[in-house]
Parts: structure tokens; C-alpha cells; sequence
């Protein structure tokens, strides 16, 4: 159900585009049962899905193993997204924050965030990533993107990837957006699975390390103790996008 007028431009998106998707995919995705209609109780017009079983991924502590598997899921599912070519979709616009366009188009927001965080993050590192990020572009054939691919979209069923929800995001344009769960959650020998299995070239993984870190510097500048729990994981992230 949306909260505000921007959000309630994915409910027909996804009402429209769900049903055409699923038949593509190997895991389960919402399927929409009704569109709710705006009234003078709820302004906003809101879906209803069928049920899903699972838990998100966010609620979950895995082991090693099962989250190298995982990375092998991930990477199946962002695959066969992409190989959906008889399925038109909208290009990113405000219906989906943008996701799919190229990464400058945060540009002003990335450059005030990197600077209000000058004294905690590396700046120069940070500049000269997103200004190489920037500069290269993607120049194949426009893809499907999730346009939110977190965890907290993912749900697990007996200890395996079982769906993926939350397609308010979508839209064909550049992957790298999809790609940042390499630093937002994998790590190690489950974030080199995953990059391997998508097999991407390096100036969209340079674009989604640029992601990364305009998401995370974004967060970070929202959280007033930056040494909080929050603000830790938020700091490992642009840790790891500038280690790279």
C-alpha cells in the first residue's frame, strides 16, 4: 500500500508487467489478485498479491554455505530477468527512482554526501570511483532490471532462495543497479561466486560499486551516530566498494 503519490506509480506497473514476467522466471514472484481503486479513506490506488511462503532474508542469520549457494540463486534469477527480451517495459523515470538509468543521475546528491562525510569515509578514493563510474556507460541492449534487489525482497524457504518480491523498481535499462548486493550483503567467497556467475564487463561492475556508494553514503549522512550499529554496517560498505 503506497505512502505517497510517487510510490503509487509502481502499483499499475506491476499490476500490468507481474503476470507477463512470472512465466520467465524459476522462483516465485508476486502474482497480482486485484488493484485496489483511490478513495476519499485511501488516495492511493494498492495491490493485493497472492501469498508468498518464506521469510525475508533480512530477518535471517545463514551459514557460509548456504549464502555461496545463495549467490548462485541470485545471479540465476537477476540471468534469466535479463534474458526476458518479449516483454516491453518502461525506461527508469520517477515510477522507480531512476533505477537502470545511469548512475549520474544522482550525481549532485553522490558529490554533497561524499563531502558531508569527508572526515569519516575516504573522499578522494570516494571522487575518483564515482567520477570513473561516470564516465563509462552501458552500451548493449537496454535489460530488465529489479530496481530494488535487496534483501529485504528476498524470501527464504527451508534454508533456499524461494522468491523475490517487491517489483515497484522495474524497468530495461543499465544492470548495474542490480548488482550492489555484492557489497550490501555478500562477501568473500560468496560475493566472487556471484560476480563470476554474472559475468558482467568491469565498467558495470565499476557502475555498480558507484550505486553502492551513493546509496550507502546517502544512508550514512542520514544516521546522526555514525558509529552506531547502523552506521557501522553503512561505513563497511563504502569500505568495501573503495577496496575493490
Amino acid at each position: 500500500m503506497p505512502t505517497a503519490e510517487s510510490y503509487a506509480l509502481k502499483v499499475p506497473k506491476e499490476q500490468e508487467l507481474l503476470p507477463k514476467l512470472q512465466p520467465h522466471l524459476s522462483l516465485d514472484i508476486p502474482v497480482p489478485i486485484k488493484m485496489g481503486v483511490p478513495s476519499k479513506d485511501y488516495l492511493y490506488p494498492f495491490s493485493i498479491y497472492k501469498w508468498l511462503d518464506g521469510r525475508s532474508l533480512n530477518l535471517l542469520t545463514l551459514d557460509s554455505e548456504t549464502i555461496e549457494q545463495l549467490a548462485f540463486d541470485l545471479a540465476k534469477f537477476l540471468k534469466e530477468l535479463q534474458s526476458i527480451t518479449d516483454v516491453d517495459g518502461p525506461e527508469p523515470g520517477q515510477h522507480n527512482w531512476w533505477r537502470g538509468d545511469h548512475v549520474s543521475v544522482y550525481e549532485k546528491g553522490a558529490r554533497e554526501q561524499i563531502a558531508l562525510l569527508d572526515r569519516i569515509i575516504d573522499k578522494k578514493d570516494a571522487i575518483n570511483l564515482w567520477e570513473s563510474a561516470c564516465s563509462t556507460r552501458w552500451n548493449k541492449q537496454a535489460l530488465w532490471v529489479h530496481g530494488d534487489f535487496a534483501i529485504g525482497n528476498m524470501l527464504m524457504d527451508n534454508n533456499k532462495l524461494s522468491a523475490v518480491i517487491d517489483f515497484g523498481g522495474i524497468a530495461i535499462g543499465d544492470p548495474a543497479c542490480d548488482l550492489v548486493i555484492a557489497w550490501t550483503y555478500l562477501s568473500g567467497k560468496a560475493r566472487d561466486i556471484f560476480i563470476s556467475e554474472m559475468d558482467l564487463d568491469e565498467d558495470t561492475w565499476l557502475r555498480a560499486r558507484a550505486w553502492a556508494l551513493w546509496k550507502a553514503t546517502y544512508e550514512l549522512c542520514q544516521i546522526e551516530d555514525k558509529d552506531s550499529l547502523d552506521g557501522f554496517a553503512q561505513r563497511r560498505i563504502i569500505e568495501n566498494v573503495l577496496r575493490e
